[in-house]
């Protein structure tokens, strides 16, 4: 079965506007946002930011193509849950093109779960990897058109 990005990525933690420009600050905005919307405990925050950051040492996820994934798995973290996060100025992310990145989905993941994680990472790459799918997000300007942009590539109603 099909892992579905609708599903992974509830309305409250969508983020047309992301504020921050710095990649360390964006990881936090996002983070900030998964909370809000449940997927996290409050008191998990700085261990999540730390452990995404660790992550993102190890090497990038800033993927090229103006996108980026950073993830991780935790064990204060009951339910597979994606942020998403639009940035119209760029944000250095240290990405393998060198290029800006302004589409960001922040991935958290149960710690006993890894296929799950895989197939969510799966889900979320099979739709970056094409090009209309990148360029509609970036031009999202409310959570109601990165919703509806979600279900479409979910239905498979989006070109490649």
């Amino acid at each position: 079965m099909t892992m579905k990005l609708s599903d992974l990525v509830p309305e409250a933690a969508i983020s047309t506007e992301l504020s921050s420009t710095q990649r360390d600050d964006v990881i936090a905005e996002m983070v900030d946002l998964l909370i809000a919307s449940g997927a996290a405990e409050a008191s998990s925050r700085d261990d999540l930011i730390k452990r995404v950051l660790d992550r993102e040492q190890k090497g990038s996820t800033g993927f090229g193509r103006g996108v980026a994934v950073p993830h991780v798995k935790h064990t204060g973290v009951e339910t597979m849950t994606a942020a998403v996060g639009l940035s119209h100025s760029g944000i250095d992310f240290n990405a393998l093109d060198r290029q800006p990145v302004y589409s960001v989905f922040l991935l958290l993941s149960p710690e006993d779960r890894p296929e799950e994680h895989l197939q969510a990472m799966e889900a979320i790459f099979k739709q970056l990897s094409k090009e209309i799918f990148r360029r509609f997000l970036r031009q999202a300007g409310s959570v109601e058109e990165v919703r509806t942009l979600l279900a479409d590539a979910d239905n498979q109603t989006l070109g490649g």
